[in-house]
């Protein structure tokens, strides 16, 4: 069986079948049910038409259901409009699907979660896995999700915005499973990427590309996180830099400047450096200040405080750090390795403890613990 294929089919089949009338949360059913029954089939019997084999079988478990329900027989007359037999069209609905899946009404997580499922094509025993939530819980929240877009039109104009938010909120969920989250967002945005002509969707793509090169970096053989100056830049995937780099330049001669295209040029910039001490910090605070006029977002300046430390030292990285809240995820881990790299050991160490007991992870809190120890045992020397 072609998992990938049929992962790639399992969006266009579903807006076959709500373009002709079946509200979400069935279609979405059916074509599960399609699924499950091209496992059974497919390996015997491999159809030439793997696209219209799933509309026909799809549309034939939705018809079967709306039989079956008493309460919606005025449907039956769904079963004269059925098409006769014969090759898909060649549409590409899943554009459509991904401005549904994000709609406006749905949180972050249901969003998140229905994307997965009706774009990606995965199970919602593999999206519950990557959340590490028990699939009862999974199935809840995707049902709650389906039950609230079964009545959104599927033309009606999408927020492209909201869309690429979901998918960054896609990808920043890692990994975890059976389901790689980061690759399964770089797959998805590039059909986005790919199906619309805007440069923030490229600017995603390339961001997404920029952070993936790291990743065999970012952690050491016991699981523990590697910080980016102290990464082996030999590890780096330099394909997929080059690729996110070469959407990037593309996207930014467009000179319509979005938040994603900056996070990628700051994200080019540390790929570019062939040692972290040659890094351009001068040209990535330039890059926060843009950052900031385009989202005013406390996360920006808290990793712009960061920057400064590095351009221009770290009383001035300090000095940027106390106009900002100190309720802020991650303000006291940055805190803590400004005072550090101002001779303030006592005041890091103290820090480093701090920002270890609200780590939002298990890795996280090791790394910094580890941090606060390291400074610790240096001040008894």
């Amino acid at each position: 069986m072609d998992e990938v294929l049929l992962r790639s089919l399992t969006p266009n089949v579903l807006a076959v079948l709500v373009r002709r009338g079946a509200d979400f949360a069935a279609a979405e059913d059916a074509v599960q049910d399609a699924l499950v029954e091209a496992l059974r089939v497919w390996p015997a019997d491999p159809p030439r038409d793997a696209k219209g084999w799933l509309i026909t079988v799809a549309w034939r478990k939705f018809l079967d259901a709306m039989r079956a329900d008493a309460a919606r027989r005025r449907r039956e007359d769904l079963v004269d409009e059925e098409p006769a037999p014969g090759p898909a069209p060649a549409v590409d609905d899943t554009l459509q699907l991904y401005f549904l899946c994000a709609h406006p009404s749905l949180t972050p997580s249901s969003a998140v979660a229905l994307t997965l499922r009706a774009v990606g094509g995965l199970t919602t025993r593999q999206i519950a896995q990557a959340y590490l939530v028990p699939e009862a819980t999974m199935a809840q929240r995707i049902s709650r999700a389906k039950r609230t877009v079964s009545d959104v039109r599927l033309d009606r104009p999408g927020d492209v915005a909201t869309v690429l938010r979901v998918l960054y909120l896609v990808f920043n969920e890692g990994y975890s499973g059976d389901v790689d989250l980061a690759a399964e967002a770089i797959r998805l945005t590039r059909q986005l990427a790919a199906a619309i002509d805007h440069p923030e969707a490229a600017g995603l793509l390339a961001l997404m590309l920029l952070h993936h090169a790291r990743r065999a970096a970012r952690t050491a053989p016991d699981g523990s996180l590697v910080p980016l100056a102290e990464q082996d830049r030999g590890r780096w995937d330099t394909a997929l830099i080059a690729e996110g780099v070469g959407i990037l330049q593309a996207a930014l001669a467009r000179d319509r400047l979005g938040e994603f295209q900056a996070q990628a040029a700051i994200a080019a910039l540390h790929a570019d450096a062939p040692t972290a001490d040659e890094t351009d910090w001068v040209q990535i605070v330039e890059w926060y200040d843009e950052l900031t006029r385009l989202t005013d977002s406390p996360i920006v300046r808290l990793n712009r405080a960061v920057a400064v430390g590095e351009a221009d030292g770290p009383r001035a990285g300090l000095a940027a750090l106390a106009a900002l809240d100190a309720s802020l995820p991650r303000h006291a881990a940055v805190a803590a390795y400004l005072h550090e790299r101002d001779g303030d050991l006592a005041t890091a160490a103290r820090l480093y403890a701090e920002a270890a007991h609200k780590a939002p992870n298990l890795a996280e809190r090791d790394h910094l613990t580890r941090q606060a120890a390291r400074l610790n045992a240096r001040r008894r020397r």
